[in-house]
């Protein structure tokens, strides 16, 4: 089953973010960065509607099937989740619009802020690993700018433990898909359920170890959890509630 609302979570904060970027309306880049996660709010209560009965919401970007476009896929788990992270996402928000962000710095904050739902809501509905890469990419960068907008020079050095344990772990997930498509000859996920049972014993719990591995790290799982004590105290409050509420829940979204 297709429905044009697949893209939306995405589509949504991405334009936001660009239009929150161009405009010097402090007023227009708030209402604009709280109506986008409205919105998104909306789509994702819709999809969660569309899913209840366990259908599959598939849409090939720009008509491309798989594996040669890229597949985008909502199930009634994506859908739950999409909407409790715009919950969260509007919660936090408004929480920090409300407690006075530098002008200089609006722009910075509701772009990066957006950007970050885009990653989020990526990596809930990608159908392949190669996206699920990108996603976490975009969410990790615009990561890096809040946890470092508002900082001495301690701040930046604690946040560089993050920056770096982070892009270590990148390296090895892209490594892994590298190695998962030699020897299947696909990342797309549907494609993969069916594939990985054919490929050698030794080589498939090689490559889930990897997984758990980077994304252990990413989901600040024990013992991989070295880099949250520098991390979270260096972030502004709304910041933290964002890591610690949303974004590490995205690495264990992947491990499921």
């Amino acid at each position: 089953m297709s429905s044009i609302l697949v893209p939306a979570p995405i589509v949504i904060p991405l334009i936001a973010a660009a239009l929150s970027l161009l405009t010097r309306s402090r007023t227009a880049q708030r209402v604009g960065a709280v109506g986008a996660i409205a919105a998104i709010l909306g789509v994702s209560v819709a999809l969660l509607v569309q899913t209840r009965d366990a259908e599959h919401l598939v849409v090939n970007v720009g008509g491309w099937p798989a594996p040669f476009g890229i597949t985008l896929v909502v199930d009634a788990f994506a859908a739950l989740l999409l909407t409790i992270s715009s919950l969260v996402l509007i919660c936090v928000l408004i929480y920090a619009l409300s407690q006075g962000i530098p002008r200089e710095r609006e722009a910075i904050f509701t772009t990066s802020y957006l950007m970050l739902a885009t990653g989020v809501n990526l990596a809930y509905i990608t159908g392949d690993l190669f996206n699920l890469f990108v996603a976490v990419e975009i969410t990790l960068a615009a990561s890096y700018v809040l946890i470092s907008l508002w900082t001495d020079a301690r701040g930046i050095r604690n946040a560089m433990t993050y920056i770096v344990i982070n892009l270590v772990a990148s390296t090895l997930l892209i490594i892994m898909i590298a190695i998962v498509y030699a020897a299947t000859g696909t990342v797309n996920l549907a494609e993969l359920s069916e594939r990985l049972a054919d490929m050698p014993a030794h080589l498939t719990d090689a490559l889930r170890v990897l997984f758990l591995l980077v994304f252990g790290i990413k989901a600040g799982l024990f013992p991989l959890f070295f880099w949250l004590p520098d991390a979270y105290p260096t972030a502004l409050t709304p910041v933290t509630a964002i890591f610690a509420g949303l974004l590490t829940k995205v690495g264990v979204y992947a491990i499921i």
